[in-house]
């Protein structure tokens, strides 16, 4: 769990009135998509927010708040109601109306601000399947993201999961596995950054759990719209692909804080902060592959890790407070660093205490993951929380599902995640259980289906 952020939300607009539903799919021929002029820009595309006429900015709203009895949560942008009867039709909040490009440079889910519920799928092509069939997977699979994104209905076979609901911030990311490229004959279209991960001290990986052909991200502010857009998938799979794995997770709705502030783990440490900002001038080196892309249909494109990170929450919570801080390096009130300040004060590894030991312990796990002390590897943070139960004798499975974004992850997580195998304190505290990298291509343009460069070019 490197020292970085997740992304903070960033829509300008949200609706004035009550924004319509998820609507059916017979309005449209079966199959089909239904086209919308994009607005994103090269810069922000697939992750700006778009709305329909008859908008009003959230400043306006801001500004008109005492009169209507609105009341927006500052992180994220999520806006709620005054106390009213239960049965008082309410219009859609900006909860349920903010919405994601499908089409755009990047693909989505990405630089979007993280949302309140999440599911990881890998999926291995079917015996006998190819690249044909996977081809025609992403096909199917690109019409029904850009419909759901959209808060329209499955394009065929809908399930009604998430009938009258918004988009929900919804987004779907498609990536490749290693093992795709010999299941579909394109191995030589096989980037080498997508080589197996090294082996690490710390992992206890289930193989059964990792890696895949096929990866999917999902994410939506609401949980049903989420659910339904795995569901939608799962089916549209068909015969084509098996499902390898999948796990859930989740974070805090936008809204539950009263200012913005980077998210907490369930270890209850602020988890994240030195986050790489989309407003940083080398943003887009560190986390796409630059045009024209190495290979070239990786071009716009990024990598992602993905890590099940089982928390031995038990052990952690007999600490006390201040040994749990020397563990991180930072207070669990306010994730300053130990040596002072505020959360962004940049950490003074050289500062000692009065009997000369560092004030920052040198096993700190946020001394250790500083981009400084790794050759200014950088890592696009966007994890979920999970959990999942209990073992027999009241353990908690539960943990964080670390997915990071990088242009190269063999400059990205992999010096990183080395170090800390060396002496990261945090290290007896949790343990790696499942592992994933994917390749995931750029953004889909109009009228294309993500993967469409590799699989037809």
């Amino acid at each position: 769990m490197a020292d970085q952020s997740t992304p903070e939300a960033s829509p300008e607009d949200i609706p004035s009135q009550k924004s319509p539903g998820r609507s059916t799919a017979q309005g449209s021929p079966k199959g089909a998509t239904t086209k919308r002029p994009s607005t994103s820009t090269p810069e922000n595309a697939g992750s700006g927010s778009t709305f329909p006429r008859g908008v009003i900015s959230r400043r306006r709203l801001l500004g008109t708040a005492g009169a209507t009895g609105l009341a927006l949560g500052a992180a994220g942008g999520a806006a709620g109601y005054a106390a009213a009867p239960a049965d008082k039709a309410l219009p859609l909040t900006s909860l349920g109306a903010d919405r994601a490009m499908f089409h755009g440079k990047h693909q989505p889910g990405i630089t979007d601000a993280v949302q309140a519920h999440g599911h990881l799928a890998a999926f291995d092509l079917a015996a006998g399947a190819g690249r044909t069939e996977a081809a025609a997977l992403l096909r199917r699979w690109s019409v029904t993201a850009e419909r759901l994104m959209a808060g329209e209905a499955a394009p065929h076979d809908d399930t009604d999961v998430a009938r009258d609901a918004g988009p929900s911030a919804l987004t779907v990311t498609f990536g490749f596995g290693n093992s795709f490229f010999s299941r579909t004959g394109l191995e030589k279209q096989r980037p080498t950054s997508l080589d197996p991960l090294p082996d690490f001290s710390s992992d206890r990986l289930d193989k059964s759990r990792s890696n895949g052909d096929l990866w999917v991200q999902i994410g939506a502010n609401d949980a049903l719209v989420a659910f339904h857009a795995l569901r939608a998938l799962q089916k549209d799979a068909g015969s084509a692909a098996r499902l390898r794995w999948q796990m859930n997770g989740f974070n805090r709705s936008p809204g539950a804080t009263a200012h913005p502030m980077t998210a907490r783990n369930l270890m209850g440490q602020i988890d994240g902060t030195h986050n790489p900002k989309p407003t940083d001038a080398d943003f887009g080196r560190r986390i796409f592959v630059p045009a024209p892309g190495d290979p070239a249909w990786m071009a716009n494109g990024s990598y992602a890790v993905v890590r099940r990170i089982r928390m031995l929450l038990d052990d952690w919570e007999k600490l006390s407070l201040q040994a749990q801080e020397a563990v991180i390096g930072r207070r669990k009130a306010t994730g300053a660093p130990l040596s002072g300040g505020t959360e962004t004060t940049e950490m003074d590894l050289e500062k000692s205490a009065a009997d000369g030991s560092p004030v920052v312990p040198l096993n700190a796990h946020a001394r250790i993951t500083r981009p400084d002390q790794n050759g200014d590897a950088a890592m696009l943070r966007r994890a979920f929380s999970f959990h999942d139960g209990f073992d027999a004798d009241g353990t908690p499975d539960a943990g964080l599902l670390f997915i990071c974004w990088q242009a190269d992850p063999l400059r990205g997580f992999v010096p990183v995640q080395r170090k800390l195998d060396r002496g990261d304190a945090l290290s007896q505290y949790i343990r790696h259980e499942a592992s994933g990298l994917f390749a995931v291509p750029g953004g889909a343009a109009e009228g294309e289906y993500v993967g469409q460069r590799l699989l037809e070019g």
